[in-house]
Order: structure tokens, then C-alpha cells, then sequence
């Protein structure tokens, strides 16, 4: 008899029901309707807030924000895309709190990239568990990034998707191609898509070569095809956010160089190799891939009162040593990094099955991952090594765009535990000669756990346990660190060494066991499952547990207005703001409540950035040193008046304590202003010098291309008038006038992308001012100035996504009816 269809698929429920369940008892606090606050999550909040805010009363799309730096597309920030037919898939998954969303999303996209390979449901079960509680995936979670974490978990299944097209499922595995590429891309998180290529491009190059060897390219052709077709489709339908983010793109942070010669020692495209390198993995940190805190785990890690530094406490006679050690985290991380959440964990069982891998699975799978595995790995070590860094920074295309190498362990922890969970279905493969697994079992437990053993009786053959920051921060009372925190550190390599070793132990032992036909491989299934969750989870608790959540009363107060903040806003003017008692340049919390000078974001503009590096930085710190000085305001006025581009931003408030009243800047330039004087730059360098030299409310910078546009003689009106009387974040209407021609300099960020300038209905042309803002010629007369937020890229990306949303689904509805029908006959309903 033909198997029913909930026969066919009970596993499939069974494992989605399993992960459900997982999810919730991992982040039990969500029951109990706390939530977690990551410093991405929060930062997102605070970021969109004008944004959100602005859609959710308005017909429009906000899609500019002068919430940040002055003023930035929100394409990297809150978007709305109203022809991706796949949001609505979304929106079903977005039943689920984020953080068990995440999880579920991690466990379904690996399970099916796993019956992708024909690995038993059961078996795929526990290849999901191993694959989702890495420690990096809750790392991301517990730090806001959800997109990456979402990126990721979409990884696996598009990978799968492709595998099952190579293996004669071309119409249903490009299909699948095209839904979870859609859902990968709009995630939103480019640099582990990017990694994702990286894989997938291995993997058909492999393909290529086989089917050249086996006389198989019209098929491999065919495929290859179809593939191209449905990742076509799902660029389509992300058309919006596509098109939008690489016009943008080019000038921001990743974009070219503006010709400034401080830049010339990097790349003229994309970020800067510093910059690119500064989180790079030791090559000899590659060992937190089997033993976790191979390099002390967290850079915030905690210690408990039997450590030597807890020891140490208590002879000093510090009352309550075990409080304050649980609330003093402390720099246990020694590694070269600049800092880091917690390590790469993937688990000392999967390691010991990787090895194993190497033994039994076949060639065609080991050749695309294994130099998968050691290509990304060594992308991993950035700085460390410099030679393929280099390679790949200077030639192959994109790569500069990203920093945070180490983010390659992504596809390198993928690529292990995918070979480990092909291992073990080779293992309970019924065809294998069972005695034939002992021998590659022995030799990978003595491989795996040999090394972890060596490492547990000679920590020191790691290093000496010494960060390169401990002498800097311990000093005074603290000294005592210096000798107790690498006798810790020692302690806890040697901890984890040991437990890898257990666990290596234990998964040897199963295999052993079922090889002697003493253990039944259903109950193998389960115990590998426990196995590898009581290897995984622990550490995954040690950086994201219950501790983590907050009550949503709570998490919703962090973000109140403080006393200086709730004074700003009884202005109702158009401003902005320089809060001080942040990291002004990494911090969005201001922009939640303000038009903020500062922010935080990833893809900020390349000018406003170098304007930082190189004008506003150096105003700040005069505005402070002068602000030191000063006991009165008539002794700070000369300083404030002298900040010229903090002016020509229009900083209106300074919040230096928030507690306090901020001190409010009367010489701030406004929102428009005439000029009486034009200065031309022949290059970016003199330009950006000539910024910080002129008074910028009677003069401005052009670049030698604007020349044309503004008149040469200008003159003077003293009755005329600029004044901004609308405000919304796409539409800005002035009122204007004079008795004679002017040159208005608008407080705005100039991207000529998108803004348009109208006078009477008709578009008038305007150049870019002061190395970043907008000026504009004027008639004289009386009459009303609008700046439009029109990008035309965005309404092609809507027209592109509609058109690829019905492609999708009427592609759907035809290979559903002929699968359909070629089952009917086969499944009795």
C-alpha cells in the first residue's frame, strides 16, 4: 500500500512541532512575556523611530531620515517594499517572539538542507540541533543582530535548494532557489549572503568539473539554467532594496574614495584595509572551535569566588566577593581581537565527527567542502594572514565592502557541521559494514580528543595567558590582576579541555556501541541529539541566557527622555542636536528623540564621515576645551561662534549632561542662510580645508565642477529672508525672499540621488556646498522653494518586484499542478 500524505510527511511535522518546542525551552523568559534587548535591536529602535513613525501616519514612504548624521537614506535602516510578495511569508513566521523566531528559523533551514542530502528525517533532527546552538548564532541573537541571524538561517535551505536542483529536482530546486534567495535578500544582511555565493560558487565549480569528467554538462547546463532564472526572479522581487542600496552604495563608508589624500594609502574602493581587518580571528584562536575558551571566551566574562582572582579577593578582605564578581565583568578574552562577545563554539562532538567525515563521505561532497572550509577559515584570520587578505581585498570583487573578517567562520562552522552530519549518515548507512567504523572512529577520537588532551595538561603550549591590553588596565589596586586573570584564564582553557575531551569521548563510545550491534539506531538518533545538545547549549547559555531578558515594562523605560532631552523638545523648530554624554559616533540612542549630529550606523556617507575625521572631531574637542574653561556663557560664546561646520549643521543644542539644561548655541547657522561669498576648491583636499578656514555664514565651498551654476557677483539684501516652513523627512518647503538674486546654503545633506529641488512647479538645479550640503542660485522675488525626496530607483525596484512576484507565483501554481498530477496516481488521499 502507498503511504499516506501524513504518513509521507508525519516526520516533517514531527521535526517543525520538536523545533517549536526546542525554541520555547531555550528562551523560556519569553513565556513569561520578557523580551530581550540587544545593542543593535535597540539601536535599530532608536534609528527608525522618525521613520516608523512618519509611515504609520502618512500615505508616503519615509525615504530619507534626518534622524543621523545629519541626514541619510533610510534604505539600510526601515524600508517598506510593497510588491515583495514574499514579506507575507514573513508575516506568517512573525507569529513567534524574534529570539525563538531566530532559533526555529535555524533549526528548519538546516533540516532541510539536510534532506536535500537524503539524511534520514530523524538523523536531520539532530544535524539541525547540531548546526543551530554554535555559539555565534545566540551571540548575534543576544547582540540585536537579527538580520545576520536571520541571513544565516536562510543560508542552509538556499544551499539546499540549489544541492536538490543538481540532483535531479531541477524544477522544484529552482523554485525553492528563488523563495529562500527572495528570503535571504530581504533579510538584509549582504555579507553573509556574499559568504553564501562564496559556497554555492565552490560547490558549482566542483559540479563543473564532474560533469565534464562524467560527460554530463547538457544536464549540468539545464540545471545551471533554471538556477539563474529563479535567482533572477528573487533579485527581481528584492528589486527595491537591490537597486536603492547599491546606487546609495557608492558613497557610503563601502563606496569610493571622495580624492581626499589620506585615503590614498588604501583602497580607492570600498573601506580601507584597517578598517576591513580590525576583527580578525588568531590563527591560533581557531582552537574555540573545539575547546571554547581556548582564549579566555568573553571580552566582558565573569568569574566566580573559587578563581584565583575570587581567591585573591578574599584574602584582601573585600566583603561579598561572589556579587561583586557577578557584577564586574571582567576582560578574560586574551586573544588579538579588539574585543569580542564570546568565541566560535561549534562543538567538540562535530569536530570528532568532521574528522570522521574525512573518512567516510564521498569524494564529490569532501571537494567542495573541505576547500570551502580552508578557504574561509584563513579568510578568517584577516591581518593574520595578510597574503590571501590582500588577494581578496584588492582583486576579488566586493570583498572590500565588508569588515569583520572573522564573520567567514559563518561558512566555515556551516561547511564542518555539514560533513560531521554527512559522517554520521554514513554510520547508520544499513549498506555499511558496521566493523568497518571502528578503525576511522579510533583514529578521529584520537585525532580530536588527543588534542584537546594535550592542550588540558599543557595549557601553556596556547600562550601565556597575557591580553595585550592587562598592564594598561591593571593598575594602582588593580595590579593584582595582572598575576591572578592568566592563572584564570589557564584554569578555564584547561576546564574546556577537558570537557571536549568527555564528549569526544562519548560520541566515540556510541559510535562504538552501535558498530558492536549493542545499541539500536533509533535510540542512537536520540542519544546523539542529547549528546549534542548538553555539548552546545551550556556554552550557548554562557552568552545568552535568562539573564539577558528584561520584563517588557522595563525594556520599553530604557528608552525615556532625560531631563535635557525633555527641555529640547519644547522646541518646536527644525534643529539638531550633539549629545556629549555618549560615544557620539557609535551611539543612536539621541536620534530617537533628536535630528542627531552623531548616530550609528554601518553604511553612514563617506563625506560626513570624513567631514568627521577631519572637521568635527577637531571642533568638539575645541568646543570642550573651551567649555572647561568657561565659568560664564559670554566666556563659551566666542568658541561657539567659531565652529563653523558644527554651525553649518545647524548644532542648536549641546547635551553635556543629561540631568542638566543643555547649552543652547545662538550662533548655529539655521536652516537656510545667504552668502556673500564664494570660495572655488580645485580638489577634495582643498576643499575640505577651505571648510574649516571660512566662516561659513558668510561664505561657501564649491568644487571647481559647480562653477557654472552659481553666479559670480553676488550681492547683498539685508531685509531678505529664507525660511523653512515645512518639514517632513521626503518634502521640504521654504519660504523665500529678496530683492535681489541670492546664494542660500540649505542645512541638508546633498545626495543628488533622489533630492530634487522645485521653484514654481519647475525643477531648478542646485550644487553641492561646504564639502557636504546643499546651495542653491535664486532669483530675486517672493516665492516658495521645495526640496522633493524622489528617488526614481525606488519606484523601477516596486515596478521590477511586482513583475517578479507574479512570475514567482504563477511559476508555483504550474509546477505545482504538474507535480500534482504526476502524484495523483501514486498517493491515495
Amino acid at each position: 500500500m502507498n503511504k499516506t500524505i501524513f504518513t509521507k510527511f508525519a516526520p516533517h511535522i514531527a521535526a517543525v512541532l520538536l523545533f517549536i518546542v526546542i525554541a520555547f525551552m531555550y528562551f523560556t523568559p519569553v513565556l513569561e512575556g520578557k523580551q530581550l534587548l540587544g545593542h543593535d535591536t535597540e539601536s535599530w529602535m532608536c534609528m527608525a523611530k522618525e521613520t516608523v513613525d512618519y509611515n504609520a501616519t502618512h500615505d508616503d514612504v519615509a525615504l530619507w531620515t534626518n534622524s543621523m548624521f545629519g541626514g541619510m537614506p533610510t534604505y539600510q535602516i526601515s524600508t517598506k517594499q510593497p510588491y515583495n510578495v514574499i514579506k507575507y511569508v514573513e508575516q506568517v513566521l512573525a507569529v513567534f517572539p524574534n529570539t525563538v523566531f531566530n532559533l526555529i528559523l535555524y533549526l528548519i533551514g538546516f533540516y532541510i538542507l539536510l534532506l536535500a542530502f537524503r539524511v534520514n528525517p530523524w538523523l536531520a533532527i539532530v544535524g539541525a540541533i547540531a548546526f543551530s546552538f554554535a555559539s555565534y548564532n545566540f551571540i548575534i541573537i543576544a547582540a540585536g543582530h537579527n538580520s545576520k541571524a536571520i541571513t544565516i538561517a536562510y543560508m542552509a535551505p538556499l544551499i539546499g535548494s540549489v544541492i536538490l536542483s543538481f540532483r535531479g529536482k531541477r524544477l522544484i530546486g529552482s523554485l525553492l532557489t528563488a523563495f529562500f534567495l527572495s528570503l535571504a535578500i530581504r533579510a538584509n544582511h549582504v555579507q553573509i549572503l556574499y559568504y553564501t555565493l562564496i559556497i554555492l560558487l565552490i560547490f558549482a565549480v566542483v559540479e563543473l568539473i564532474y560533469s565534464v569528467k562524467n560527460k554530463e554538462i547538457t544536464a549540468f547546463l539545464k540545471t545551471t539554467g533554471l538556477l539563474i532564472a529563479g535567482a533572477i526572479i528573487a533579485i527581481g522581487m528584492n528589486a527595491t532594496s537591490l537597486l536603492t542600496t547599491y546606487e546609495y552604495g557608492k558613497y557610503t563608508m563601502r563606496g569610493e574614495s571622495n580624492g581626499l589624500t589620506t585615503d590614498a594609502q588604501n583602497s580607492q574602493h570600498g573601506l580601507n584595509k584597517d578598517y576591513i581587518t580590525q576583527w580578525s580571528y588568531g590563527v591560533d584562536e581557531t582552537m574555540t572551535l573545539l575547546i571554547p575558551d581556548f582564549k579566555g571566551g568573553a571580552s566582558g566574562g565573569k568569574l566566580d569566588e573559587t578563581s584565583e582572582t575570587g581567591k585573591k579577593l578574599q584574602s584582601l578582605g573585600v566583603p561579598n566577593v561572589k556579587k561583586m564578581l557577578n557584577d564586574m565583568p571582567l576582560p578574560l578574552y586574551w586573544g588579538t581581537q579588539p574585543g569580542t562577545s564570546g568565541p566560535v563554539y561549534i562543538g567538540a562532538i562535530i569536530c570528532f565527527l568532521f574528522v570522521l567525515g574525512l573518512f567516510l563521505v564521498d569524494r564529490r561532497t569532501k571537494w567542495w567542502l573541505l576547500p570551502m572550509i580552508a578557504l574561509t577559515l584563513m579568510l578568517s584570520w584577516g591581518r593574520n594572514f595578510m597574503w590571501l587578505t590582500d588577494i581578496f581585498i584588492d582583486y576579488v570583487p566586493l570583498y572590500n565592502k565588508f569588515r569583520t573578517v572573522s564573520m567567514t567562520l559563518v561558512a566555515t562552522g556551516f561547511g564542518i557541521t555539514l560533513l560531521a552530519i554527512l559522517a554520521l549518515k554514513e554510520v547508520f548507512n544499513p549498506k555499511i559494514d558496521k566493523q568497518k567504523l571502528i578503525r576511522p572512529t579510533l583514529i578521529s577520537a584520537a585525532i580530536v580528543g588527543g588534542l584537546s588532551l594535550l592542550f588540558a595538561l599543557i595549557p601553556s603550549l596556547s600562550g601565556n595567558f597575557i591580553s595585550p591590553n592587562d598592564a594598561a588596565q591593571f593598575k594602582g589596586d588593580y595590579a593584582f590582576l595582572n598575576e591572578t586573570l592568566p592563572l584564570d584564564r589557564a584554569a578555564m582553557l584547561r576546564a574546556d579541555a577537558f570537557r571536549s575531551l568527555m564528549f569526544v569521548i562519548m560520541a566515540a563510545g556510541l559510535i562504538w556501541l552501535y558498530a558492536k550491534n549493542l545499541l539500536k539506531i533509533n535510540v542512537a538518533y536520540v542519544l546523539f541529539a542529547v549528546l549534542i545538545l548538553s555539548d552546545l547549549v551550556p556554552v550557548a547559555k554562557r552568552y545568552l541566557n535568562n539573564d539577558n531578558f528584561q520584563r517588557k515594562r522595563k525594556f520599553e523605560n530604557l528608552i525615556q527622555p532625560s531631563a535635557a532631552d525633555k527641555m529640547i523638545l519644547e522646541d518646536k523648530s527644525q534643529y539638531r542636536v550633539l549629545d556629549a554624554t555618549s560615544d557620539i559616533f557609535q551611539d543612536a540612542k539621541p536620534s530617537y528623540f533628536h535630528k542627531n549630529i552623531g548616530g550609528y550606523h554601518a553604511a553612514k556617507m563617506r563625506r560626513y564621515q570624513e567631514l568627521i575625521n577631519m572637521q568635527i572631531t577637531g571642533e568638539i574637542g575645541q568646543l570642550f576645551a573651551g567649555f572647561g574653561r568657561a565659568t560664564t556663557f559670554d566666556q563659551i560664546a566666542p568658541t561657539l561662534d567659531s565652529l563653523g561646520v558644527l554651525n553649518m549643521l545647524n548644532m542648536k543644542y549641546l547635551i553635556y549632561n543629561k540631568d542638566a539644561a543643555p547649552l543652547m548655541n545662538p550662533y548655529a547657522n539655521g536652516n537656510a542662510w545667504f552668502i556673500q561669498n564664494i570660495r572655488v576648491a580645485a580638489d577634495a583636499d582643498e576643499e575640505m580645508r577651505l571648510v574649516g578656514e571660512i566662516n561659513t555664514k558668510k561664505e561657501l565651498v564649491i568644487d571647481k565642477s559647480f562653477v557654472a551654476i552659481l553666479p559670480t557677483q553676488l550681492s547683498v539684501d539685508s531685509t531678505a529672508s529664507i525660511v523653512l516652513a515645512k518639514y517632513a523627512p521626503n518634502h521640504l518647503i521654504y519660504n523665500f525672499n529678496s530683492k535681489v538674486d541670492q546664494v542660500a546654503v540649505f542645512s541638508e545633506i546633498y545626495y543628488d540621488k533622489g533630492w530634487n529641488a522645485y521653484i514654481k512647479g519647475q525643477k531648478v538645479p542646485y550644487v553641492r556646498a561646504d564639502y557636504l550640503l546643499r546651495a542653491m542660485p535664486l532669483k530675486a522675488g517672493t516665492y516658495e522653494i521645495e526640496f522633493r525626496f524622489e528617488p526614481t530607483l525606488y519606484s523601477l525596484g516596486n515596478t521590477i518586484a511586482l513583475i517578479s512576484s507574479i512570475l514567482l507565483i504563477l511559476s508555483l501554481i504550474v509546477v505545482g499542478f504538474f507535480q500534482w498530477k504526476k502524484n495523483k496516481t501514486t498517493v491515495k488521499v
